[in-house]
């Protein structure tokens, strides 16, 4: 390891801890003349335990922590808001470097909570019927911003986690952002969760969801371990070029294609992927999608996911009839297929991935024309 790792600047002159990988955490140490093993106390102290100094570190030297102290930090996102629904879904407005704001969604659903994480500010796919991608992009989230959603929802559960009754079970990285696009510090978060001395969440819990970036999902292959789901959305190339624009770049079959390879790739050869896709009405649940949709996916294992679309302002889209929805999950499953169908969750608090932060935009807004008619009355007045 280079000394630059040292003087990183995360902040002025300390690099962040939180969001490092482990290889490189023990490499810093070993340069600070440590043996390795006070890597992985350290490790276990920031995910084990939440700490958030070193001055907590108890079974690591005082020299070494004063010498961290020094060069290093542990700083996660700071929250900005916090909404509980009434059925138990949490939702955080988390605050990152230069100001901008992300989501992050616990669902609690019988003895499983899944925590669903944003990879970048912003998102640039631009799906039609997303509303983070009506907000642009602008920026990639770094390790630290993406590890450190799920480290503020653990310590909000109450670190340290013990034996089996920890709060999150699963995590998804199919919050607001295209992960495959910020690949680097998407792999290095998701290391951390599936790391024994991080967050140990097993590899079938912890998800990445990919809209279809082909170049970047190949280069996944034997770099991860995590679970895959893609956002299909639709059963020909014709609609999906409407809903998700990547696709008039990379169709469906090579899209599918890839996955299939990065499935195979897999120790676990029982894992299937996840197909992820939007029930919305008029547009793609009727039966002859249901049909397409199976003879598309015959040679892919998978289980399919379908998500009723919720509603936003700025949206044209209507959520799909009861019936519909039925009807399309009865069509899939007579072929065979496994299928689960998402339970709106969180409507109180608009916990659909974008919501929150559009109306904090909105407001941000709404309060910077306030000010310019204010200054401008002002002005004319004098």
């Amino acid at each position: 390891m280079s000394a630059s790792l040292i003087a990183t600047d995360v902040a002025p002159g300390k690099v962040n801890l939180l969001g490092m990988a482990r290889g490189d955490l023990e490499a810093l140490i070993e340069e600070l003349g440590e043996k390795r093993f006070r890597a992985q106390q350290i490790l276990k102290w920031i995910y084990h335990q939440g700490a958030g100094s070193f001055d907590q570190m108890t079974d690591v030297s005082r020299k070494l922590r004063e010498r961290l102290s020094e060069i290093a930090e542990i700083r996660a996102p700071e929250i900005d808001e916090e909404h509980i629904s009434a059925d138990g879904t949490r939702k955080w407005l988390i605050r990152v470097d230069g100001g901008s704001c992300v989501e992050t969604v616990f669902i609690p659903e019988g003895g499983r909570g899944t925590l669903c994480v944003s990879s970048q500010v912003g998102c640039a796919l631009d799906c039609k019927f997303c509303s983070t991608g009506k907000q642009g992009f602008q920026r990639d989230l770094t390790a630290a911003e993406i590890i450190g959603q799920v480290w503020i929802a653990a310590k909000s559960f109450g670190l340290p986690n013990k034996g089996d009754h920890r709060a999150i079970t699963n995590v998804v990285m199919m919050g607001m952002g295209e992960p495959l696009l910020n690949f680097d510090n998407v792999v290095t978060a998701m290391d951390l969760m599936m790391e024994d001395l991080g967050f140990g969440l097993s590899k079938r819990r912890v998800t990445l969801s990919t809209a279809g970036v082909v170049p970047a999902l190949r280069d996944l292959v034997g770099k991860s371990e995590a679970s895959l789901a893609v956002s299909l959305h639709a059963p020909n190339d014709t609609l999906r070029n409407e809903l998700v624009p990547v696709n008039r770049r990379y169709p469906i079959r090579e899209l599918l294609d890839t996955c299939k390879l990065y499935m195979d790739s897999q120790p676990d050869r029982k894992r299937v992927m996840t197909v992820e896709y939007t029930l919305i009405r008029g547009v793609n649940d009727q039966p002859e999608h249901a049909h397409e949709l199976v003879d598309l996916l015959r040679k892919y294992p998978c289980k399919i996911n379908l998500i009723p679309f919720n509603p936003f302002p700025q949206s044209n889209y209507e959520r799909p009839s009861r019936n519909a929805v039925t009807r399309f999950w009865t069509i899939l499953s007579k072929a065979g297929y496994r299928v689960t169908v998402r339970t709106t969750r969180g409507d109180d608090i608009d916990a659909a991935c974008g919501q929150l932060v559009g109306q904090v935009q909105d407001r941000t807004r709404r309060a910077e024309r306030h000010r310019r008619r204010f200054e401008e009355h002002e002005g004319s007045s004098q």
